[in-house]
């Protein structure tokens, strides 16, 4: 049996990858500190999936933990590393803790899987590290040239993907997949699974979401002068059960051999940019809820448009996000509502 570890499994992206995962016949077994994340996804994904997937409450930067969790799973195959800080905002105030978490839960994991043999790993990456491409780079391919980071987190995507490809050429046995995620957006469409972030919202979906069922009071719309048609940022909203598909297949290209090189670059996202302003307005419109929102300053960091050229990942992984929006953000809508139920 192919076992599969997801690090960060009880996150947002992480919990709807181990659904797509099991559905499609692997074993996994999640680590989580449950750091922003919550013990009772579990049970989510045990009523979709119909079976609970194994998990161990572990940071990922723990080498004693870490080490014992693969005596215990003898069968792991390949690695999903999605564990890491995320808050673009918290980790311009509290860089060292991004660095330690993010850069550390990685190097630890690599030195782990060395020690017990496993050789794929796909990672969590992000479009961050394109940071405000230029005109002639959109939309964005994985040819376009990697910018300076405007923040920690974005940094250790970047620093992240250079020790990954580092590790590889160290290690010829080693496969890497780097994912990078434009923004994804949505919910499972059962509602049993969802973004769940603690505290306040980073993302607009969730943001929205809560202010349509009145948990906040109006959204902020960060600027209106933007070089877009509507004034405001442009971004590639991708639907996370798209996303989480996208994981299976990196995983079983790499369990079949059939990576080009050791290590692989596939950007993510529809391949088609979408404003907040129009976000806020379909959903609006889809959903029959009103959102009251503010427009007030350009918060710093924002990049003013960014979509990606999928045809990469079409091609040669056979994938695509083709889910409407209308679909997205209805699913988010349920997902809230599955929550005020709770």
């Amino acid at each position: 049996m192919n076992r599969i570890l997801v690090t960060g499994g009880t996150g947002y992206i992480g919990s709807h990858t181990v659904v797509e995962l099991m559905q499609s016949g692997f074993e996994v077994v999640i680590v989580d500190n449950l750091s922003n994340s919550n013990i009772e996804v579990l049970d989510g994904i045990e009523a979709i999936v119909g079976k609970r997937p194994a998990f161990e409450n572990i940071d990922c930067t723990d080498y004693v933990a870490m080490n014992a969790l693969f005596e215990k799973y003898t069968d792991i195959v390949g690695v999903i590393h999605f564990a890491a800080s995320k808050a673009v905002g918290e980790s311009v105030e509290k860089p060292l803790l991004y660095y330690r978490n993010n850069i550390g839960s990685l190097i630890c994991l690599l030195e782990v899987m060395k020690a017990h043999k496993v050789h794929n790993i796909v990672f969590s990456s992000s479009c961050t590290v394109y940071g405000q491409p230029d005109a002639e780079h959109l939309p964005v391919t994985e040819d376009a040239p990697i910018q300076k980071a405007l923040s920690p987190y974005g940094n250790t995507k970047q620093i992240n993907e250079e020790i990954l490809s580092d590790a590889a050429h160290a290690d010829c046995e080693l496969h890497v997949i780097l994912l990078r995620y434009f923004n994804p957006i949505g919910a499972h469409p059962s509602a049993l699974i969802g973004e769940l972030p603690n505290g306040v919202p980073q993302n607009l979906l969730p943001f929205v979401t809560q202010t349509a069922a009145g948990i906040r009071k109006e959204l902020k719309v960060f600027g209106n002068d933007y070089n877009t048609p509507d004034g405001s940022c442009i971004r590639d909203y991708i639907y996370v059960v798209d996303l989480a598909k996208a994981h299976v297949i990196a995983v079983s290209r790499q369990l079949e051999n059939k990576a080009d090189t050791q290590v692989e670059v596939f950007n993510l996202g529809t391949g088609k940019g979408l404003s907040v302003l129009e976000i806020l307005n379909t959903f609006i419109k889809v959903t029959g809820v009103n959102v009251p929102y503010q427009i007030v300053g350009r918060r710093e960091g924002d990049i003013e448009q960014v979509w990606a050229n999928p045809k990469k990942a079409n091609e040669i992984l056979g994938w695509k996000a083709n889910t409407p929006t209308e679909d997205i953000l209805a699913s988010a809508w349920k997902w809230q509502q599955h929550l005020a139920g709770k």
